[in-house]
């Protein structure tokens, strides 16, 4: 399969992340995770957490909570390195942005998150008024 096609079917995975958070959708969420590997993600001023439990738990708790904040995702870019991706963006909420890597590998043909982790940062998107998505390979 062409590198612009893997790169465009990872982001395709990686809005769907973005559209569980927004939709505030644990079935959705609980979808877009590993199962075959062991998961790690890291919220913002948050403890590293490690396993898959501890992660849909951290989201259920995200997702149930009405004061949790909109996120959208701004600027994805994709690279392909074999059986693994990253995605990195910017995650625009209401106080400013944050940066996120997320990192998807192949399991049962399908592309799925087993890494996430977003921070702050000053900086900010080339055009934040413009949601685009755009790939960048590497080689």
């Amino acid at each position: 399969m062409e590198t612009a096609s893997r790169e465009a079917m990872v982001l395709a995975v990686n809005e769907s992340f973005y559209r569980a958070f927004a939709d505030r959708d644990l079935a959705a969420m609980d979808k877009v995770w590993a199962r075959v590997v062991e998961v790690a993600c890291v919220h913002p001023g948050w403890a590293p957490l490690y396993g898959r439990d501890a992660v849909m738990e951290s989201w259920a708790g995200i997702l149930s909570n009405p004061s949790s904040p909109d996120i959208r995702c701004l600027h994805a870019q994709a690279t392909i390195y074999g059986e693994v991706a990253m995605v990195v963006c910017y995650e625009v909420v209401e106080r400013g942005y944050l940066v996120a890597t997320n990192l998807f590998m192949r399991e049962s043909g399908a592309w799925k998150l087993f890494h996430h982790q977003a921070g702050p940062t000053s900086a900010r998107p080339a055009d934040p008024a413009t949601p685009g998505q755009g790939s960048k390979r590497l080689h």
